[in-house]
């Protein structure tokens, strides 16, 4: 009978393609990796992979293996998943992964909701950058994940997941509400102006640099930071201008000048778990709540619109 554990480990050096990665991503020494993978061979008395200088490679079975490891896992998942819905109710630990925004706007409401009718069902929440919380998604750290795409980047969608599409959220302008720029009708009129912007290696950041160098900016970054409150700040206190979710729009910028901007660019974000689980009462709940914490944002106000 083959292992589990050490089927998820052959699965996690097709996915990894080091053991010291392994070793790293779940608290393990090489060692004790390389140990369980060579039971693991010694198991299936099939060569599952061989040493090229450093590295460590799968053979043709090893890979065959490791892509049925993938489908055992998931089965197992949805076997699990299906004993909880005969039980009748969500319960247990949901550990999910989120980045910053929707932390801010709408974690607070959908534990509650959650807190209310499902009281058996324990939410633990870390805040993670997408590429970060979808790696931990995928070795078994967290059970579902917040993420966003911006316009004209590529949609991540990664193998072995189940995404599901949460709303569209619209990318605002923040000005300072007093100084030269308060005044801007148009985008140009901002050539001049300090950024509070994201770092440029990440999505938000390359899609922001990208946005004004199309309108013909080169953006000078005074603040180079991910904070979208500690951004807005800079702004309210007349330092820089800055982009900003409609997410965080409506009780986080008061002291500024908000603006929709030319073209109306949006955001999607959208929650992401293992394929396996996507019938897992806890996971249906989380989402269903989580929805009704995002209908509940309502829309926007009337928001003057920037020139092209």
């Amino acid at each position: 009978m083959l292992n589990l554990h050490r089927l998820f480990l052959l699965r996690e050096l097709r996915r990894l393609e080091t053991m010291s990665a392994i070793a790293r991503e779940h608290s393990m020494s090489p060692s004790a990796v390389s140990q369980q993978l060579s039971q693991l061979e010694r198991e299936s008395k099939v060569t599952l992979f061989e040493h090229a200088g450093r590295r460590v490679v799968l053979t043709d079975a090893g890979g065959r293996l490791a892509r049925r490891a993938e489908e055992m896992l998931g089965l197992m998942e949805t076997a699990e998943a299906e004993l909880v819905s005969a039980q009748g109710e969500a319960g247990g630990v949901l550990r999910v992964a989120s980045f910053q925004t929707p932390l801010i706007a709408l974690a607070p409401a959908t534990v509650s909701v959650l807190e209310q009718r499902h009281p058996d069902l324990r939410i633990e929440i870390a805040q993670r950058e997408v590429e970060e919380a979808y790696e931990g998604l995928l070795a078994h750290r967290f059970e579902v994940i917040l993420g966003e795409d911006y316009p004209g980047g590529q949609q991540v969608v990664r193998r072995g997941t189940d995404r599901e599409d949460l709303l569209q959220d619209p990318l605002l302008l923040v000005l300072p509400d007093h100084g030269p720029a308060s005044g801007a009708r148009r985008l140009q009129d901002l050539a001049e102006m300090p950024w509070a912007l994201d770092p440029e290696d990440t999505r938000t950041g390359a899609w922001e640099r990208t946005y004004l160098r199309s309108a013909g900016i080169e953006p000078w970054v005074r603040f180079d930071t991910p904070d979208p409150l500690l951004q807005v700040h800079l702004v309210r206190s007349g330092h820089a201008a800055a982009f900003v979710p409609g997410l965080i729009a409506a009780e986080h910028l008061g002291g500024t000048r908000v603006l929709r901007l030319p073209g109306d660019p949006h955001r999607g974000l959208y929650t992401a778990a293992r394929a396996g689980a996507r019938e897992h009462p806890s996971l249906l709940a989380f989402r269903a709540a989580l929805l009704e914490a995002a209908d509940a944002l309502g829309d926007l106000p009337g928001l003057e619109s920037l020139g092209s």
